[in-house]
């Protein structure tokens, strides 16, 4: 069975915890991804900060996206996926914490990220199912 770092997106870019939101901003669209890792200037992952999240929690609530930093929408504890885990594992990380996507990590560094499209190519079928399933529920 693949393990993550087999099917993750290598060399994720972090947003610094004190860059603003309207950095975030153009760094995922550079990018053209949905999500960015959050990092602290001691390089530890603080959380992830989503496209979504730059919608509902900051202009959605008439907050400033320049003056906003992107470590203000961490919140609590991220949740991560180990390199070496299994697609398995990251299933069943990703439908218990209701995420679609980790940033994956080796001992405490950042070496990727792994999106719900990623586990999808790597589980059969069925079991890709039974993830959507557990993502789209509350």
């Amino acid at each position: 069975m693949p393990v993550a770092r087999d099917i993750m997106t290598g060399s994720a870019e972090c947003i610094g915890a004190e860059d603003s939101v309207s950095d975030a901003a153009r760094k995922l669209t550079e990018l053209g991804v949905g999500a960015l890792p959050i990092c602290g200037t001691d390089d530890k992952l603080k959380g992830v900060l989503t496209d979504r999240d730059i919608i509902v929690k900051v202009l959605g609530k008439g907050r400033h996206p320049q003056q906003t930093k992107a470590g203000e929408l961490a919140q609590g504890e991220a949740v991560t996926i180990g390199a070496d885990d299994d697609a398995d594992e990251i299933f069943a990380t990703m439908a218990r914490h209701k995420v679609r996507r980790l940033p994956v990590i080796d001992g405490h560094r950042l070496v990727g990220m792994v999106a719900l499209a990623d586990v999808a190519r790597a589980l059969p079928a069925p079991q890709v199912g039974d993830l959507l399933e557990a993502l789209s529920t509350d």
